[in-house]
């Protein structure tokens, strides 16, 4: 192989590699976690997390219920949200929340909300533009056989059931289990806010790169 081609090659394995294993580049946002009713100073709460491998900056994101209404609710308090981390609204204020549920003040809290849930009701999630994200709509009258998410959350069975507004793929939340979740210090709501067990690890930008050029490595290896 001359110097030309060889040129050539780890050029075109440095596109395909990187192409590979770039982080996605669309935000991947979803509702992970909910309680519509809470007892003591908990309130409600909902939890969304980040699963893409970018951040994504929430100016102009909002939250609304039933009413089907962007920007009802402003989230841009919670700014730039790194992929995997989970950030919480709720009807306490954030260091009435931070508290109950003994949450470091890094997890980021938007408090005080006054567009409460219902037994029966939506969360919708929309974004700057005021395009809908996500939507769970929920409630154990309407939707037979699912959760009633009072005084313990609700968590997805899986990773695939976030997107699909199935009320009837969420779970309660139980002390011990694979999410993560404990009896706050009022000792009367079972929940896990503020990180979700289930999202996967991101990498840093150095390990992409490093994944990148062994790829790259390993095709030239092979060819050669």
């Amino acid at each position: 192989m001359n110097v030309s081609s060889l040129r050539k090659f780890l050029f075109a394995g440095a596109v395909l590699s990187s192409a590979a294993f770039a982080p996605l580049a669309s935000a991947q946002v979803y509702i992970t976690e909910w309680m519509y009713n809470g007892n003591g100073t908990t309130g409600e709460y909902i939890e969304f997390t980040n699963l893409g491998n970018t951040a994504v900056d929430f100016s102009g994101w909002s939250f609304d219920d039933d009413s089907n209404n962007p920007r009802t609710v402003s989230l841009s308090a919670f700014g730039l949200v790194n992929p995997g981390e989970s950030v919480i609204l709720t009807e306490a204020t954030a260091a009435e929340f931070r508290s109950v549920w003994n949450l470091s003040s890094t997890v980021k809290v938007i408090g005080s909300n006054i567009t409460n849930l219902g037994r029966n009701d939506q969360i919708n999630l929309y974004d700057g533009a005021g395009q809908l994200v996500d939507r769970l709509s929920y409630g154990d009258q309407n939707i037979p056989g699912s959760i009633r998410a009072q005084n313990i959350s609700g968590n997805p069975l899986s990773l695939d059931v976030l997107g699909t507004n199935n009320a009837l793929a969420w779970i309660f939340a139980s002390v011990g289990d694979v999410y993560g979740s404990y009896v706050d210090l009022n000792n009367v709501d079972v929940g896990n806010p503020g990180t979700f067990a289930l999202a996967p690890v991101p990498l840093p930008a150095a390990a992409w790169l490093l994944l990148s050029g062994v790829a790259g490595l390993a095709g030239f290896r092979r060819r050669a």
